[in-house]
């Protein structure tokens, strides 16, 4: 239950917080439930003030859930942030797959205009990939993708441009490990990926994610333009070509000959049930889970209902609220991967002297998050409130339809990278600061969690969740998100495509030793 005063909104009955849905100036009059204060200082958008006493070690709760401790005696009307509040430790009740969702009710009739790749994909963007193996092909690589500006694609009207997607690893890894394994994964996964029409692979030559295993690893074929009859994928080693210049001068003259068949593609309509979702918060703030994460949940249950697929990721910004997910499991199994995901998180953030809690950004808590339960929370607000049908490993192809989980980092580019390597066609990325992120091959929908931000920063926000705020339904926005996701999927571009922003984003995800 959400309920609100000009100024500040409670978001259940259970909560002893409230929290701030604007500036708030010193000497502001505040009246929540049965608490009436006076500010003496000012408060910013998206923070927490207590609406009744709080001891020391008493647990915080926004959402109804607990978001951490009080390390100090809190007052009513007293900010609750970083001075008084901490995560500490806690034991959450998984009740593994003791509260598994109905079905929602199926939309059939809702389609978008994709391109019907001849191995069944279904795309929403046509780009031509260059994708470097390993760091020492990167600068060759952006060499060949350069050649081919707007000027040199002119006469390819359906071909969206040609993107390098080069990367800081490649090598220095045990060969068949873990690293090798998730690199391969994210390889072979943007070359399949549907929004890429054509490819070429550059490596050096030498290291050790040879591209030969990569193409057998993962299967890796490239389907020609006239009938979609497979082919090796065309392959340029730098050492084997004679070096960088001979290397460049094949991989343009490769492309060339690539255009016309990749060009040879048309829009037609597509059951939304294609839509492959990936779902991302970043520089989230205090309204994040207020506004703009659970709209997304809206957008998501609706992709769901359409048959579709939508992607929860961000596994450090889910730790404090997997209880929430574990319950809609379909199975017990499903939720113990999470369970177990989220147990190797610990330790690997231990390895390194690290703690989860340490996730929280300093822009994330200029914002009013002040713990990591409060910003995962609010994170998994996100995947709404269908079923939660598997988890999988970072960039595994994403095959299950429905509400699935994905192993990522919380740390945007890494994640979002992950998410499209296993397929996703369309992201939709929640901020409350104002991150500016675009993520090619795939389309990346902003969403604002509050409307100054959006306003200041308008030429990069697509859309204004803020305006709930002031009273508009997250149903109503939620809508709004779920037609804007067919839109883009159809073509529309969104604002960081028009920026030319998503090329220098593609970082997968490198955990190990570095040899």
């Amino acid at each position: 239950m959400t309920t609100s005063t000009a100024r500040v909104t409670t978001l259940h009955d259970n909560d002893n917080i409230c929290v701030a849905i604007t500036e708030l100036p010193a000497g502001t009059q505040i009246s929540v439930r049965d608490a009436s204060f006076t500010l003496d200082r000012p408060i910013g958008i998206g923070h927490k003030l207590a609406i009744e006493p709080i001891g020391i070690g008493e647990q915080v709760r926004k959402y109804g859930q607990t978001i951490g401790y009080a390390k100090t005696a809190i007052e009513t009307g007293d900010l609750v942030h970083l001075h008084n509040l901490s995560n500490g430790d806690f034991e959450l009740n998984y009740a593994s797959a003791t509260e598994i969702p109905a079905p929602p009710t199926p939309i059939t009739d809702r389609t978008f205009q994709g391109y019907r790749r001849a191995n069944g994909g279904a795309g929403t963007r046509n780009y031509i990939g260059v994708i470097s193996t390993v760091n020492c092909s990167a600068s060759v690589s952006k060499f060949i993708a350069d050649r081919f500006d707007e000027s040199a694609l002119r006469d390819y009207p359906n071909i969206d441009g040609v993107v390098a997607f080069t990367h800081q690893s490649g090598c220095g890894m045990q060969f068949g490990g873990i690293n090798h394994q998730m690199h391969n994964r994210v390889m072979g996964g943007i070359a399949r990926h549907p929004n890429i029409g054509a490819y070429l692979l550059i490596g050096l030559g030498c290291e050790q994610g040879a591209m030969g295993y990569l193409i057998q690893d993962q299967n890796l074929v490239q389907l020609s333009g006239d009938h979609g009859r497979p082919n090796s994928p065309p392959v340029f080693s730098i050492q084997d070509m004679g070096g960088t210049a001979k290397t460049i001068e094949a991989g343009i003259k490769k492309l060339a000959e690539l255009l016309p068949r990749a060009n040879d593609v048309h829009r037609v309509p597509i059951p939304a049930s294609e839509i492959v979702l990936g779902t991302e918060c970043g520089g989230s703030d205090g309204n994040s889970g207020i506004t703009a994460n659970p709209a997304v949940g809206v957008a998501s249950d609706l992709l769901v209902a359409c048959g579709g697929t939508t992607i929860l990721a961000e596994t450090s910004e889910i730790y404090g609220a997997e209880h929430l997910l574990t319950r809609r499991a379909v199975s017990e199994e499903v939720a113990q991967k999470l369970i177990d995901r989220i147990a190797w998180w610990k330790w690997y953030a231990a390895t390194f002297g690290a703690e989860l809690d340490n996730n929280p950004s300093v822009g994330n808590k200029e914002g009013g998050l002040t713990t990591i339960a409060e910003k995962s929370l609010g994170a998994v607000a996100k995947g709404g409130s269908t079923a939660l049908v598997e988890f999988y490993q970072y960039a595994e192809p994403v095959t299950k339809k429905g509400f699935v989980v994905m192993d990522t980092p919380g740390f945007d580019p890494p994640s979002v990278t992950g998410m499209v390597a296993g397929g996703a066609n369309v992201v939709v990325f929640t901020t409350g600061r104002g991150s500016c992120f675009g993520c090619k091959p795939t389309p990346s929908i902003k969403v604002a969690t509050n409307t100054p931000m959006y306003t200041r920063m308008c030429d990069d926000m697509d859309l204004n969740a803020g305006e709930i705020l002031t009273g508009r339904p997250v149903a109503d926005v939620g809508r709004e998100i779920f037609e804007e996701i067919l839109a883009v999927a159809s073509g529309k571009p969104t604002k960081s495509e028009q920026l030319g922003i998503g090329g220098e984003e593609f970082v997968p995800w490198a955990i190990g030793p570095v040899l």
